[in-house]
């Protein structure tokens, strides 16, 4: 059965560095698919960098909706702004990079239904 989710109802994952709400997951009903709104505020003086991460089995698809920046990867730096999408394969150390003058806000797609137990954190 199709189901609506709308953005009211998405769960704030609290992450550093970052607002990320979790709109699609297995936890709202999805077998296969994880959907994220992130959005990356401007850096400010002292601010401490997110470390990268990487995704252990599957990719991440970043679609970028409005501003600029990079994602900093094993394979290299990526710049990115509005319109750009940038895809990640397994087990690559990513992190992505506000480098404009108003928030980075990108969807982000993974091909499962929860991310968190193969998701490692602060790996640089």
């Amino acid at each position: 059965m199709a189901k609506v989710l709308t953005q009211a109802e998405a769960r704030s994952m609290g992450l550093p560095g970052r607002k990320s709400l979790e709109i699609v997951s297995g936890e709202k009903g999805s077998q296969a698919v994880t959907l994220r709104l992130v959005e990356i505020p401007v850096p400010r003086p002292g601010d401490v960098q997110r470390g990268r991460h990487f995704h252990n089995g599957f990719e991440e698809c970043i679609y970028v909706m409005s501003g600029s920046g990079y994602t900093e990867a094993d394979s290299g730096n990526h710049p990115l702004k509005a319109g750009d999408t940038i895809l990640i394969p397994p087990g690559e150390k990513h992190a992505t990079r506000n480098t404009g003058t108003e928030p980075l806000v990108l969807l982000c797609f993974f091909p499962v239904a929860d991310i968190s137990k193969r998701t490692h954190e602060g790996n640089a």
